[in-house]
């Protein structure tokens, strides 16, 4: 499977709301005990795991065109994917798996069924909350987590990391029947299968 985490590059944007794909994908790999390889237009972890080749991909074109990378990506390697993106319409701090739908007004998302010509691949949203006005939403996404939600942020990605592996390793059903739920955001995951450290596969 290859997991797509979506966000914007360079330091200005690392720790803005827009970037929690980024974040999922980097708690991930840390998780797994691999580095991620820069190239031109997108950063690459690979490992071995669940008895298959599992592919972290964070695409470097911005988020407006996350979906030339997706493209180009699939065509180099095809294979299963899940994209991991940040979510207005969703509460902070809750997830929703779905294997299919529209962009819901996420150019990211929206990037990638255009490149790809179809929008039957699961994803996995993270919420950020609205923002107070509906005009605001492109500076909202582009400022940095509050101190208060900064600080539950952790926990959140660690719980994404959670569902990410729930879907390699028990299938889209599963994880979202786990992960679909209402919960607070410091409760600790049910997953009992935390993944032992482990070296690259190159």
């Amino acid at each position: 499977m290859t997991i797509f985490g979506l966000g914007n590059p360079t330091r200005r944007y690392a720790a803005t709301r827009h970037n929690a794909g980024f974040m999922v994908v980097d708690t991930l790999a840390s998780r797994l005990g691999c580095r991620f390889r820069l190239f031109p237009d997108r950063e690459v972890a690979r490992r071995q795991f669940a008895g298959g080749d599992l592919v972290l991909v964070k695409p470097l074109l911005y988020m407006n065109e996350s979906g030339i990378v997706v493209r180009k990506q699939l065509g180099r390697k095809p294979d299963e994917l899940l994209v991991v993106c940040d979510d207005m319409a969703l509460p902070f701090g809750r997830l929703r798996l779905r294997p299919q739908g529209s962009d819901g007004g996420h150019k990211g998302l929206g990037s990638i069924i255009s490149h790809l010509g179809r929008n039957d691949f699961p994803r996995l949203r993270v919420g950020i909350d609205a923002p107070a006005r509906s005009s605001d939403g492109i500076d909202y996404v582009l400022e940095p987590f509050p101190k208060e939600q900064a600080a539950l942020l952790p926990e959140i990605l660690e719980r994404a990391t959670d569902a990410c592996i729930t879907v390699v390793t028990q299938g889209l059903e599963r994880a979202m029947s786990r992960f679909n739920q209402s919960r607070d955001m410091t409760e600790t995951s049910d997953v009992s299968d935390r993944v032992p450290s482990a070296t690259e596969t190159p």
